[in-house]
Formats: C-alpha cells, structure tokens, sequence
C-alpha cells in the first residue's frame, strides 16, 4: 500500500523521557482499516508509540499524522482515536447504556441520535439485552466489550487497545481474540493492538511490528515474521528456532548454496538473497521442519544423527530434544500419529534427523552465544 492510503503515520519521530531515549528517529506506517500489532519484550518502546498516537505524550521532535493531518502538537481530545486500556476504567455506578453513552453525552450529542447510536453498537458487541446491568454484573470478556463499545461508538479513525486481553483467562482470551478480529472486520476501523504475546499477534493481526529495545525490527504479515524472521531476534522471540551456524562454500542456482553447517555437515541450502562463498549464515529452522526417523530407515540419506534427550506429548505434537555429537540441540516438534506403532522414540536412541528442504530461513550470521 501507499503512504497516501496510511491512517497513521509517525515520521522521524524521537521520544526521551529525562535523559533517556525511548524512541530515536522513528518512523511507522499503519494503513486504513487494517489490524496493526505493535508486539515486543517489556520495555521496548511499543505502549510509548500507542501513547504518542493517542496524545497522552508528545514527541520530543518527528511528526504524528493521523487521516492526514499533523497531530503533533494536539491533545487526545482532538484526536480522532479512542483508547481501550487493560483495565477497562468504566464507571461502576453507571449501567452498560450509560457507561457507553458517556462520551456521548459530554459532546452534547442529540438524545435521539445517543439511544441509536448506543444500542447500534451494543448490538454489535452482541450486549444489546445487557444495557440495564452494571459492570460488577459482567464478566471480564463482557466488561471487555462495553470498554470497546464505549470507544467505537465515538466513531474514531483509529482504535487504540493497549494489552487489552492481558487481565482475561487463557480460554476466554481465546475467545476473545476471535470476536476482536471480528469485530474490527464488521467495523472497518483501524486498530493498534499492544501487546507481549506472539500467538495473540500471529492469529488477530494483518501486519505486525516487532519492536526491541526502541528499535524496529521487522514489520510484515503474520506469515512473513514467522517464515522469514529479518534477525535473529525476531526468530528467537516468535515461536521457537532451531539456529544452525553455516558457511556459504559455493553458489548453485536460483538462490541455492552448497554450504557446511556446524563445521561438518555439507548440504544445499535455499535463501533468499545473495550470498558469497566464504559468507557466514545462520540457517533458522522450525521445530515443525524437522524430520526424525529410526537410523535403519535413513539409508545413506543426507542429514544429522543425534540422540532423543527429551521426549513430551502435549496432545497434537510430541516435542522432541536432539543432542547432536558437538552438544548442539534442536527442537523438533511432529504431529502426533497413535495409529503408526513407530512414532515414539526412546530416551538417549540415536535418530536421523534431517528438514523439508527449501523449508529452512538463511540470514547474514550475528553474534551468538550458545
């Protein structure tokens, strides 16, 4: 998509909070009507960019852009977007209709056009028979919903929910997440999701930000950040990877290198850029990738031999350890088969292991401490 068709731009944006600096030159993004995720560890700057967005702080210098105009220098009040906190904040003594009506009627909004408005998107949420009931009388995913009917009934440009699911159990966040993604759907409102949780971001998100240490790391598709992770900071911290050191020893064709992992292992390798002989790469490979078999299945096949250190079942996979002779050990993780008889694998066995080629992610090697 264009810059022209972004809803939410921030530009060159710098952000210090005494002598420390959050944000340095950043720059984002975020198109209409999408569900963009801000993800990353505590402390990385992510509530700071929702923050600057919705206008509870300012920038120190750079541009905040909201449906094309300079926000910079306004107050959230003049902002069109609306804030969902974790903490929901209604107004215990207030009923599901006011607490929704609330902003409303501080804007002196026709009577008329409040009741409309408020059962419209109380019905949307699927609270229209809860418009009498009080907070204390909801559940905390209902509690959730008047928080966000209570934002989108303003009819903001932009939905701004900070680790709005975090307070929820793990089976009504769940829920949770699905009815969200929905709704954004129905509403066709852009919404900036914060949060800390990689599932919750892979399975609400149409693009995802990962931020470290106030700095960017990749922005794309759910899909993208977890096949095609940019570093090794966003394959270790979506999902699990398995990360082998390699050197490049030739080029082949179509982005295909013959190259030798660990020191001992020559194999062809698929990337996608190009690469040098002499080049040192990391190949990042899934538990999912992973193939083990019995070592008198593997003939003279090309792969590793290692032995089972750990062996869990976890209902759909068994998860797997393999120590390999060096003291390398990758995860692997299989689907679990009760109808094969040969599926399990004994503690300290000696396996083949090898990986779906073309399947495995080549980046420029980094600093690693294994």
């Amino acid at each position: 998509m264009s810059e022209a068709s972004a809803v939410v731009q921030l530009s060159s944006v710098t952000k210090r909070f005494e002598q420390q600096e959050v944000l340095r030159e950043f720059s984002l993004s975020i198109h209409d009507g999408e569900f963009f995720t801000i993800l990353g560890p505590s402390g990385c700057g992510k509530t700071t960019i929702l923050r600057l967005i919705a206008g509870f702080e300012h920038a120190d210098s750079g541009q905040v852009i909201i449906d094309g105009t300079d926000v910079s220098t306004l107050g959230a009040e003049k902002r069109s977007v609306n804030t969902v906190f974790q903490s929901y904040a209604l107004f215990p003594h207030l009923t599901v209709f006011e607490n929704v009506a609330f902003g409303l009627r501080m804007a002196r909004v026709a009577r008329t056009e409040i009741e409309s408005r408020v059962k419209e998107v109380l019905e949307m949420v699927q609270l229209g028979d809860f418009a009498q009931r009080r907070p204390e009388q909801l559940s905390g995913g209902q509690r959730q919903r008047v928080a966000i009917a209570r934002a989108v009934v303003n009819r903001p440009k932009v939905l701004l929910l900070d680790e709005s699911l975090s307070a929820l159990d793990y089976q009504l966040r769940l829920k949770m997440q699905s009815e969200l993604k929905h709704l954004q759907r129905q509403l066709g409102i852009t919404f900036v999701y914060v949060t800390h949780d990689q599932e919750e971001a892979l399975s609400m998100s149409d693009r995802i930000l990962v931020m470290h240490q106030g700095q960017p790391q990749q922005v794309g598709t759910p899909r993208q950040i977890y096949e095609s992770p940019r570093n090794l900071f966003v394959a270790s911290f979506i999902g699990e990877t398995n990360v082998l050191n390699a050197k490049i020893l030739r080029a082949l064709d179509d982005y295909r290198y013959e190259a030798e992992l660990e020191g001992r292992y020559q194999r062809i390798i698929h990337a996608d850029r190009r690469y040098q002989p002499g080049d040192d790469v990391h190949v990042l490979l899934r538990p999912e990738d992973l193939r083990i078999e019995y070592l008198r299945d593997a003939g003279d096949k090309p792969g590793f031999v290692g032995e089972v250190k750990d062996r869990n079942y976890t209902g759909r996979t068994l998860d797997s350890i393999i120590e390999l002779p060096d003291g390398l050990q990758l995860r692997s993780s299989e689907f679990f088969d009760e109808d094969d008889p040969d599926f399990d694998y004994s503690i300290n066995e000696r396996v083949w292991v090898d990986w779906v080629h073309g399947w495995e992610h080549v980046i420029p090697a980094e600093n690693l401490n294994r």
